[in-house]
């Protein structure tokens, strides 16, 4: 609240992302794998009912435009792949009344045309352009379609996130480059049985949820914070590993930082130094 107040005293905005950091490719959990020089990185738990479809039904010579125009509003991306769709050809009818206007065949008559079942999918943010796009380009008067919600996982957002080491460490010599990195005094950790860590699992933040998220992805090592003295008891055939809810989000402000600084060239950004972390260790 005192930082909000002194923000309205100085005329300086607040923008605030940090749920937006938590599920994003490239936020919070990836940072954390960056810093520790993991490769293969990709989300521990991607999320899913996500992604939507669009079906429409298109007269056949005017399918390319209509579809050109919902590529141009974002539809038809699925993971490394752009301009994604699925075409069906068939028949559609219609009858106008008298107060249509179609644009093919006429009023009060019965319609048959060939058309085309065009699907694609988009991410919800996108909703309102891709239906702009679709009616703006569309020769019907009246268009057609039908939006449902896939059960597919997606990759770009989810929490947490799994990689692996460029070379296997024992568990003393992991603890210890976890320790470094996050720049901790000290490190909660499972009596786990593994002797070697290759594979690693990573959020940012209280992540006991995800310990059998962890632990299903095959990961040798699980490194999060807000850990309970029940949870380690699943740390036996993974190593659980508490480094602290601050040390687990210290480096997010280095994101803002580097992207802001990319983005706005010859625009001076400023990264705080100040520790607000309110727990100590002695």
């Amino acid at each position: 609240r005192s930082a909000v107040v002194k923000a309205i005293k100085n005329d300086i905005s607040i923008y605030a992302i940090h749920t937006a950091l938590d599920v994003a490719k490239g936020g919070v959990s990836y940072r954390m794998a960056q810093e520790m020089g993991l490769k293969n990185v990709h989300t521990l738990i991607p999320k899913s009912q996500l992604i939507k479809k669009l079906v429409t039904y298109v007269p056949c010579d005017h399918t390319a435009q209509v579809k050109k125009a919902l590529f141009t509003a974002g539809a038809g991306q699925l993971g490394n792949y752009s301009e994604c769709s699925f075409t069906q050809n068939g028949s559609g009818t219609f009858k106008g009344n008298e107060e249509s206007n179609p644009q093919l065949g006429e009023k009060l008559v019965l319609e048959e045309v060939g058309e085309n079942a065009l699907s694609v999918t988009f991410l919800p943010h996108l909703e309102t352009r891709v239906i702009q796009a679709l009616v703006q380009s569309h020769p019907y008067e009246e268009v057609s379609y039908e939006i449902t919600t896939l059960e597919n996982s997606y990759q770009n957002i989810g929490m947490g996130v799994i990689g692996e080491l460029s070379e296997e460490l024992s568990v003393e010599d992991f603890l210890g480059k976890t320790k470094s990195v996050f720049k901790t005094g000290v490190i909660r950790s499972s009596l786990s049985r593994k002797r070697n860590i290759k594979k690693v699992a990573l959020l940012g933040g209280s992540g006991a949820f995800a310990i059998k998220n962890a632990l299903q992805s095959g990961a040798d090592a699980y490194i999060t914070a807000d850990l309970k003295y029940h949870d380690f008891f699943q740390g036996q055939d993974i190593l659980l590993c508490d480094v602290g809810h601050y040390e687990s989000e210290q480096f997010t402000k280095n994101i803002l930082h580097e992207y802001l600084t990319e983005k706005f060239s010859n625009f001076a950004v400023l990264c705080a130094k100040a520790r607000t972390n309110p727990v100590n260790y002695y």
